[in-house]
Protein backbone atom coordinates (compact mmCIF):
# COMPACT_ATOMS: atom_id res chain seq x y z
CA UNK A 1 0.00 0.00 0.00
CA UNK A 2 1.63 3.14 -1.18
CA UNK A 3 0.69 6.71 -0.62
CA UNK A 4 -2.02 8.23 -2.74
CA UNK A 5 -0.84 10.22 -5.69
CA UNK A 6 -1.66 13.89 -6.00
CA UNK A 7 -4.46 13.09 -8.44
CA UNK A 8 -5.97 10.43 -6.15
CA UNK A 9 -5.75 12.72 -3.13
CA UNK A 10 -7.40 15.53 -5.08
CA UNK A 11 -10.31 13.24 -6.05
CA UNK A 12 -10.62 12.04 -2.46
CA UNK A 13 -10.80 15.63 -1.18
CA UNK A 14 -13.40 16.54 -3.80
CA UNK A 15 -15.53 13.60 -2.64
CA UNK A 16 -15.20 14.66 1.00
CA UNK A 17 -16.16 18.23 0.08
CA UNK A 18 -19.26 17.01 -1.77
CA UNK A 19 -20.25 14.88 1.25
CA UNK A 20 -19.80 17.84 3.58
CA UNK A 21 -21.86 20.09 1.31
CA UNK A 22 -24.65 17.53 1.26
CA UNK A 23 -24.55 17.21 5.06
CA UNK A 24 -24.59 21.00 5.41
CA UNK A 25 -27.57 21.22 3.07
CA UNK A 26 -29.45 18.60 5.09
CA UNK A 27 -28.66 20.43 8.32
CA UNK A 28 -29.81 23.76 6.88
CA UNK A 29 -33.05 22.17 5.67
CA UNK A 30 -33.69 20.62 9.08
CA UNK A 31 -33.09 23.95 10.82
CA UNK A 32 -35.38 25.75 8.38
CA UNK A 33 -38.12 23.19 9.06
CA UNK A 34 -37.74 23.66 12.82
CA UNK A 35 -38.11 27.42 12.53
CA UNK A 36 -41.22 27.21 10.34
CA UNK A 37 -43.60 27.62 13.27
CA UNK A 38 -46.76 28.07 11.18
CA UNK A 39 -46.29 24.78 9.41
CA UNK A 40 -45.31 22.97 12.60
CA UNK A 41 -48.37 24.36 14.42
CA UNK A 42 -50.65 23.37 11.54
CA UNK A 43 -49.18 19.84 11.48
CA UNK A 44 -49.57 19.52 15.25
CA UNK A 45 -53.19 20.73 15.09
CA UNK A 46 -53.98 18.21 12.36
CA UNK A 47 -52.32 15.47 14.40
CA UNK A 48 -54.40 16.36 17.46
CA UNK A 49 -57.62 16.49 15.41
CA UNK A 50 -56.91 13.04 14.02
CA UNK A 51 -56.16 11.69 17.49
CA UNK A 52 -59.38 13.22 18.83
CA UNK A 53 -61.41 11.57 16.07
CA UNK A 54 -59.81 8.21 16.78
CA UNK A 55 -60.32 8.40 20.55
CA UNK A 56 -62.68 11.16 21.73
CA UNK A 57 -62.88 9.87 25.32
CA UNK A 58 -59.99 12.00 26.73
CA UNK A 59 -61.49 15.15 25.22
CA UNK A 60 -64.94 14.32 26.57
CA UNK A 61 -63.44 13.62 30.00
CA UNK A 62 -61.56 16.93 29.92
CA UNK A 63 -64.67 18.82 28.89
CA UNK A 64 -66.66 17.10 31.64
CA UNK A 65 -64.04 18.00 34.21
CA UNK A 66 -64.11 21.62 33.04
CA UNK A 67 -67.90 21.79 33.31
CA UNK A 68 -67.81 20.17 36.75
CA UNK A 69 -65.19 22.68 37.90
CA UNK A 70 -67.22 25.62 36.61
CA UNK A 71 -70.41 24.35 38.28
CA UNK A 72 -68.63 23.70 41.57
CA UNK A 73 -67.06 27.14 41.45
CA UNK A 74 -70.45 28.75 40.82
CA UNK A 75 -72.11 26.81 43.66
CA UNK A 76 -69.35 27.65 46.12
CA UNK A 77 -69.41 31.28 45.03
CA UNK A 78 -73.17 31.48 45.64
CA UNK A 79 -72.84 29.88 49.08
CA UNK A 80 -70.13 32.33 50.04
CA UNK A 81 -72.32 35.33 49.13
CA UNK A 82 -75.16 34.33 51.46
Amino acid sequence: MGQATGQERSEQLKGEIEDLREDLGDTAAALAAKTDFKTRARERANELKLRARENPAPIAAGAGALVLTLVASRVLSNRHRR
